[in-house]
C-alpha cells in the first residue's frame, strides 16, 4: 500500500493494513514505515578471521550481529551477503608481487612477522571477502546514503605489504572500484580507530605541515593543557582527503602524513575528543568536497581497551558516531562504515561499542 502524508510517500509492506478503516490503516502504515530499518547491514559468517587465540577478538563479527537482531535493532532482512573481492579488485590498490605472494602462500618470515597474524589461505579469502563487503558498502550507501559493513577497516594495510592484523586495505579497495566504475570521483576517509592509517595515508598520498589547533576549538571547551599537547596537521593534494584522529604515542611508530592528523594525547577524554572530531571534519569539508565518506569506526578508543590509552566512554563513542552521521546526512555525504579495532578487556564492551554505530546511524537517518 502507498501511503501518502503532507510531504512524502511511502511503501507499506503489510498487506494487513489495507483492510482496516482508513484513518486507522493510515496510522497503521505510518508506524510500520517508522519502524522499517532505514539502511542495509553487511555482514557474512565467514568474516571470522581464523587466527585461532589472538588479541584481536574475531569472534566480534558474529557476535555483533547475533545482538542487533536479538536485541529487535536489525532482522535478518536487513543483512545483505558480499561477495569476495575479484583480484582485479585488490589490484587496484595492491602490488602483483605482494598479491601473487599471497595468493601462493609465499610470503616471506618478515612479512608474515609484520602481519601479526597467523598466515593461511583461509585468512587469504577472508580479507578478501572483507574488501568485497567494503566494496558492497560503498555502493549501497550511494542510494541509502549509509551502510555499514560488519567488518572491514583493515586500514594498517600498505600497497606492498600487511602491517598491525591487516593484510588487505579493503577500504582503499572500495573507494578505487568505485572511481573506476565512475560511481564516485573524490572520497574522504575518516579514522576514528586509536592507531593512525598509515596505510591509508600512504595509499592516498598528500603532504601535511604542522599547523596550530584552529579557532573552532576553544579553550572553553578543551581540559587544561589539551591544545599545547595536541597538533592538527595537514594540506591536501589529491582526489582522496584522509583524515585520522589517533593516540600519538602508540602503534604505529612512523605515521605517514594523512591530509589531516590529530595526534592526541595519551588520556583524552569524551569531551576534548569531540572537540577534535567536530574540528578535523569542519575543516577538512572546507577544504574538500567528497562524493563518498568512509567512516573507520574504531571501538579501540575505549578506556577499557587493551591496545590504546585513549579515555573515551561507551557514550562517548556513540557520541562520536552521532556526531559524524549527523554531518554527513547534513551535507548529503554517502557514508559507508567500517569496524576497524577494538580490544576491551570485556569483548561484551566492544560489541555494545559497535552495535551502536549502527543504533547512531539508525537515529540518525530513520
Amino acid at each position: 500500500m502507498r501511503v501518502q502524508t503532507e510531504t512524502r510517500s511511502f511503501d507499506c509492506a503489510d498487506s494487513s493494513h489495507c483492510e482496516l478503516p482508513t484513518p486507522l490503516r493510515m496510522t497503521k502504515c505510518l508506524e510500520s514505515v517508522q519502524n522499517m530499518f532505514p539502511f542495509k547491514l553487511v555482514y557474512s559468517d565467514a568474516y571470522y578471521l581464523p587466527i585461532g587465540e589472538h588479541v584481536f577478538p574475531a569472534e566480534k563479527y558474529r557476535r555483533i550481529r547475533d545482538r542487533l537482531i536479538s536485541s529487535h535493532i536489525a532482522e535478518a532482512t536487513d543483512f545483505l551477503e558480499p561477495e569476495p573481492a575479484t583480484d582485479q579488485d585488490i589490484l587496484l590498490v595492491h602490488k602483483p608481487e605482494y598479491v601473487h605472494k599471497l595468493k601462493t602462500g609465499t610470503l616471506s618470515p618478515r612479512e608474515q612477522m609484520e602481519l601479526e597474524v597467523p598466515f593461511s589461505p583461509e585468512l587469504v579469502k577472508a580479507f578478501w571477502l572483507a574488501a568485497g563487503g567494503s566494496i558492497m558498502a560503498a555502493r549501497q550507501c550511494l542510494s541509502d546514503k549509509v551502510c555499514i559493513s560488519i567488518g572491514g577497516g583493515f586500514h594498517h594495510a600498505f600497497p606492498d605489504h600487511g602491517e598491525g592484523f591487516c593484510m588487505i586495505h579493503d577500504v582503499a579497495v572500495a573507494i578505487r572500484r568505485l572511481q573506476r566504475d565512475d560511481k564516485i570521483r573524490t572520497a574522504m576517509t575518516l579514522d576514528c580507530d586509536v592507531h593512525q592509517g598509515n596505510g591509508t595515508a600512504a595509499i592516498f598520498a598528500g603532504t601535511r605541515t604542522e599547523s596550530v589547533p584552529l579557532p573552532s576549538v576553544s579553550s572553553s571547551t578543551l581540559s587544561p593543557g589539551t591544545a599545547t599537547k595536541t597538533k592538527m596537521r595537514g594540506t591536501h593534494a589529491g582526489e582522496v582527503f584522509t583524515i585520522s584522529l589517533h593516540q600519538h604515542n602508540n602503534y604505529p611508530l612512523y605515521k605517514p602524513p594523512s591530509s589531516i592528523d590529530v595526534d592526541l594525547p595519551d588520556g583524552c577524554r569524551d569531551d576534548d575528543y569531540l572537540a577534535w572530531l567536530d574540528n578535523a571534519i569542519s575543516s577538512g569539508l572546507r577544504q574538500f568536497e567528497p562524493d563518498l565518506l568512509c567512516y573507520i569506526a574504531g571501538a579501540d578508543p575505549y578506556r577499557e581497551d587493551q591496545l590504546g590509552g585513549l579515555a573515551l566512554t561507551i557514550e562517548g563513542l556513540k557520541k562520536r558516531d552521532e556526531l559524524v552521521f549527523r554531518v554527513a546526512r547534513a551535507r548529503d555525504i554517502p557514508v559507508m562504515v567500517t569496524y576497524a579495532g577494538g580490544y576491551a578487556r570485556n569483548i561484551e564492551d566492544t560489541v555494545t561499542i559497535h552495535c551502536n554505530t549502527v543504533i547512531a546511524a539508525k537515529e540518525v537517518f530513520a
